[in-house]
């Protein structure tokens, strides 16, 4: 599956403070030379600047730590050496929007050591790519076994002011807020990845990779465009516990000329260690229903009750549906002991994860969709309470292992887990991680919902399939809902970490009114493109399934894959329209979705994505007269000939959007 296709390693020359002339300067480029970062060694002090050709990036930006007891490791050092290297590689993802990945950097590694006192040693690598840059930590063990970081003094001197979409970290519903475009200079402490169209005409976002055994990290505002790496702390104010030695995540700067870049660049992921489950075959992509959207709407409960919507009368029915449709994988939560009205809210509420309720029996119930060519995808709800869960995990694990369930949804409901840590402190990280792995044991893929942020870690335990982390689409059935620019930022903010669980595809926008007076705020066409601008390997299918039979824009959804070969953005305006193309991974066809914010637009595409031949574009427009406000629901459906060479205009009302299959025709 891992297929290297290309390593080359060559050593520059190493310095040591033996040489007659010290050098405190070290400069490294992207192997395509855009991307430069300047480490310096000024009195002692570590510092790097990042460049873009002739353009800044980052000003002069210090390094460092602070350990507990005030003690500091940022200064007094000396450059014992230094080595550069180079790597390029082509690997193959299990799964994913890009089927084939070339991992290509330049690398410095630089060890410092203190000049006096403990002369403790550290080294700091810096990696350069063609669409970003990355830098580390590597503390060896030195003597000292409880070691606790209380800061990492790495800061981000950012070289221009611009405009940044956010969202605000430390606060209530963890990722789940709609984001805030605003100036660079003005924010205050805000979630990665943050995404910034720089005045000098870049586009930038701050993130990190590989996270493991460690703090996630904050963006925090300290003057004008400085800011500093704000460690998410323990319950108990310590950053990160170690045993005397760590390695840190990559702090992450990926850099494009235009919009689409951002997207289109894997450095995230390169980052990440190699995929170490060695058999795959039981990791498979799909597309789902659930027992959910009626749940949010109000039509069925979470509990048990006249309503209660995970019965094995309910759940059969939906098992129905499913065949009928011809999606052969259904969710169903609320099926176990626990639930009540209540569940959501902070407090240590203890779920069974074997007991099923009263109204529903787990044997019959996966019995009967495994006779219609169904899977039934678990669910655990954890109500952030991890004490109760870790006791139960496994047992619950390989009860779902038993029934031959190969997936799980695993929700932790809850502002702080255990109701006193953060979801992204090194207690979350090692809690997400620890049920990753333990999921890998018993076969089974893993959704999570109230996650930790995304950081790649799918190229290394590819069952971590996808995520939430941002306000989805339950928002629009019990909230104000979310604006038609949320969409359209997505892709440039929360998007750019990993595929994300958003749950589109509720094509009756305006049904939520019959329980509860909401409304989803797009066309039913936009919630088409979706499938095709919002990545994810498993896709619901969100909308009440009698609101599918009979339709013909369910078409569009039978047939879009979640596995690609490739992915492309066309065009784009950050939080305003994305137009996105991708190849299917199984066949020669393409697919496109295209959307819009609040505003109405055209767009001209070149259809040069496509290979030799001729296509049938069959197209799901938003019909003549429909928009945001005007019948959302009317989907127009129109099919004609095109071939590489070929433009198309694109006509997006208020709120829609346009779903475009691309299919190969056979000479």
């Amino acid at each position: 599956m891992y297929k290297q296709f290309l390593v080359t390693f060559f050593a520059a020359m190493s310095f040591s403070c033996a040489q007659k002339e010290k050098i405190d300067s070290y400069k490294l480029t992207s192997p395509d030379t855009k991307n430069k970062i300047v480490f310096k060694l000024e009195k002692g002090v570590p510092t790097y600047e990042v460049g873009h050709n002739e353009k800044n990036v980052l000003n002069t930006s210090k390094l460092g730590f602070v350990f507990k007891e005030n003690d500091s490791l940022c200064n007094n050092f000396e450059v014992i050496s230094a080595e550069e290297t180079a790597f390029d590689e082509t690997w193959e993802q299990v799964w994913g929007e890009k089927h084939n990945i070339r991992n290509h950097y330049n690398q410095l590694s630089v060890t410092l050591q203190e000049k006096s006192g403990s002369k403790r040693k550290i080294e700091i690598q810096f990696r350069a790519f063609n669409d970003g840059i990355a830098l580390r930590y590597i503390y060896p063990n030195q003597g000292q076994s409880d070691l606790v970081i209380m800061d990492e003094l790495t800061s981000f001197n950012v070289a221009n002011d611009g405009d940044t979409w956010w969202i605000p970290a430390y606060k209530t519903n963890r990722y789940e807020h709609l984001y805030t475009k605003s100036r660079l200079s003005t924010i205050d402490t805000v979630h990665t990845p943050l995404t910034i169209k720089s005045d000098n005409g870049l586009y930038l976002s701050f993130h990190e990779a590989n996270l493991k055994d460690y703090a996630s990290y904050t963006v925090a505002h300290n003057e004008g465009t400085h800011f500093d790496l704000d460690l998410m702390p323990w319950s108990d104010g310590d950053k990160v516990k170690t045993n005397g030695s760590f390695t840190t995540p990559w702090r992450t700067i990926q850099i494009g000329e235009r919009p689409g870049d951002l997207i289109e660049s894997y450095l995230v992921l390169n980052l990440n260690d190699p995929n170490k489950i060695e058999d795959t075959s039981w990791i498979e992509t799909y597309k789902y229903l659930g027992v959910w959207w009626g749940m949010h709407i109000s039509k069925y409960t979470f509990w048990e009750g006249p309503k209660h919507g995970a019965s094995t009368k309910i759940s059969k029915e939906y098992i129905d549906a499913s065949k009928k449709l011809g999606i052969h994988h259904l969710l169903i939560e609320g099926w176990n002991k626990g639930w009540t009205p209540a569940w959501y809210e902070n407090k240590m509420h203890e779920f069974s994860f074997t007991e099923s309720t009263d109204d529903f029996d787990l044997k019959e119930v996966t019995d009967y969709a495994k006779s219609n060519d169904v899977k039934i995808i678990g669910y655990h709800e954890t109500g952030s309470n991890i004490i109760n869960y870790r006791k139960q995990m496994d047992e619950g694990m390989k009860l779902y292992h038993d029934m031959g369930i190969n997936d799980i949804k695993i929700g932790q409901v809850g502002d702080m887990l255990n109701m006193t840590e953060w979801h992204g402190s090194q207690f979350g990280v090692q809690y997400y991680r620890d049920v990753l792995e333990k999921a890998a044991k018993y076969k089974l893929t893993v959704n999570f919902h109230e996650p930790i942020k995304d950081t790649g870690e799918r190229r290394t335990y590819p069952n971590m399939m996808a995520r939430e982390g941002a306000r989805g689409q339950e928002y629009n059935a019990w909230s104000e809902g979310n604006p038609p620019n949320h969409t359209t930022t997505l892709p440039f903010t929360r998007m750019l970490s990993g595929p994300m669980d958003f749950t589109p595809g509720v094509i009756d926008v305006l049904e939520t009114k019959g329980f509860n007076n909401r409304r989803v705020h797009t066309t039913a066409t936009k919630q088409l493109a979706l499938y095709v601008t919002l990545y994810s390997p498993i896709q619901m299918l969100a909308d009440l399934p009698e609101n599918y039979i009979d339709k013909p824009e369910f078409q569009f959804l039978a047939d879009v894959p979640t596995d690609w070969e490739d992915t492309k953005i066309l065009n784009a305006e950050i939080g305003k329209y994305i137009t996105t193309v991708r190849k299917d991974l199984k066949s020669d066809d393409w697919y496109l979705g295209s959307m819009t914010d609040e505003d109405a637009r055209n767009l001209d595409i070149d259809l040069s994505f496509l290979d030799e031949g001729t296509f049938e574009a069959q197209i799901y427009a938003d019909a003549e007269g429909t928009d945001l406000n005007n019948n959302p629901s009317k989907v127009a459906i129109s099919k004609k000939q095109v071939s590489a060479s070929d433009k198309m205009t694109l006509k997006l009302p208020s709120g829609g959007g346009t779903a475009i299959r691309f299919k190969k025709i056979k000479n």
